[in-house]
């Protein structure tokens, strides 16, 4: 089996590539991946497998069936959105919506599972069970997709046991992957602050209530969130990217600051604990100072599980299809990724395909606009992909 799927992947590495490109050329923003779904569709009619479309939104599943389906049943994810960013690549299949970049690799995701399942269905006589395959929208953007598509019965009519997904990886060579049993991957929670103080000229300051020197000290505050209040052995962050003042100038004390942040870790009970410390802590400061906040806090992905015993299963499935040298330890990662809500339903995998490649120049990181991957990683990805759902379903 494993010979026959190489062979197989070498056989469509062309096709998937071109697929590849062409998603790439035409990204679309969470929600509206409406020609993305499109195209995909289109594909799954030549490849002849049937599917539902317009799951949450644009989301599509195919259901591949190998003899006595009902025997067991597994998914396969990927997700299809793009990113609001404008690409600063010089690419024959550079992309064409301005604006709008596949820099986080869905691309990619989206053709590799295109790839598989072509595999997976030439190859369904010789494997039993049933494997699932998601295209999941709205990857990027609160609430997720995954949420939603796990509210409209995604992991229902069949159940599967397990569900895995494969995400590429800027900074491992091509041709390798990584796994991580356990925590992996952090929640992710929106923080929105509005600073009430009183404005007016900069020179009369007693006059006044500074929302801007407010700001300053609760910013300072917080911090204590992270140094003395979390879980020493629960990596916690807490981080602010955005300052506003309401109105102000160089001598005009403003009415109010603006504040955005992020909130990041590892641990459920601990992360709704920390909301409300950041609640009470900016509020006390603000109170102290003479002023008031408001504070929001929009709850975002969990944190990702990697089911231990599954995850170890597929890093010895890896080893064994690629060789112990080209399979990798990974260490945890504060980013989010909406797959964290499958891991909380069920037994997942999520795990990492190089495209890394130093001497072609493509070494940026996710998110950038010069973001470009080694497209030598689909031989590694598709067969990879197959092998292991072949493997987990005669597990």
């Amino acid at each position: 089996m494993k010979q026959k799927i190489q062979i197989l992947s070498e056989k469509y590495f062309e096709e998937v590539v071109a697929i590849r490109r062409h998603l790439h050329a035409n990204p679309e923003l969470s929600f509206y991946e409406e020609k993305t779904a499109q195209f995909i569709q289109q594909k799954l009619d030549e490849i002849g497998v049937p599917y539902i479309d317009n799951f949450a939104g644009h989301g599509i599943v195919v259901k591949i069936e190998g003899k006595n389906p009902e025997k067991k049943v597994i998914a396969l994810r990927a997700d299809i959105d793009a990113l609001p960013i404008t690409e600063a690549n010089d690419l024959p299949y550079k992309s064409k919506n301005e604006g709008i970049m596949h820099a986080c690799g869905h691309d990619a995701h989206t053709a590799n599972l295109l790839g598989v399942i072509k595999i997976l269905n030439e190859l369904k006589e010789e494997f039993e069970g049933t494997i699932k395959c998601i295209f999941q929208p709205a990857e990027e953007k609160f609430p997720g997709g995954a949420s939603l598509m796990i509210k409209e019965g995604v992991l229902k009519n069949p159940e599967p046991t397990i569900i895995i997904g494969q995400h590429v990886h800027p900074p491992m060579d091509v041709g390798n992957v990584g796994f991580a049993s356990g925590k992996y991957m952090a929640s992710a929670d929106e923080i929105f602050m509005t600073v009430h103080g009183k404005g007016g000229h900069a020179a009369a300051p007693r006059n006044f209530i500074d929302p801007i020197l407010m700001t300053s000290h609760i910013i300072v505050a917080l911090q204590q969130v992270v140094s003395r209040l979390a879980p020493p052995s629960t990596p916690t962050v807490l981080s602010f990217g955005k300052i506003n003042s309401v109105g102000g100038y160089n001598n005009i004390i403003p009415d109010a600051v603006k504040i955005d942040g992020t909130f990041r870790t590892l641990e459920e009970d601990w992360r709704y604990e920390a909301h409300e410390h950041i609640k009470r802590i900016a509020s006390s400061t603000a109170e102290a100072c003479g002023g008031s906040v408001d504070v929001q806090i929009n709850v975002g992905y969990p944190h990702l599980i990697n089911e231990p015993a599954l995850t170890e299963r597929c890093r010895s499935y890896a080893k064994e299809f690629l060789g112990d040298s080209r399979v990798e330890d990974l260490p945890l990662r504060m980013g989010a990724e909406d797959f964290a809500y499958y891991s909380h339903e069920i037994p997942g995998c999520f795990y990492r395909l190089g495209i890394r490649n130093e001497a072609e120049g493509i070494t940026s990181g996710l998110h950038t606009p010069t973001f470009n991957i080694d497209e030598e990683a689909f031989k590694t990805g598709v067969g990879l992909m197959a092998w292991l759902a072949i493997c987990e379903l005669n597990a």
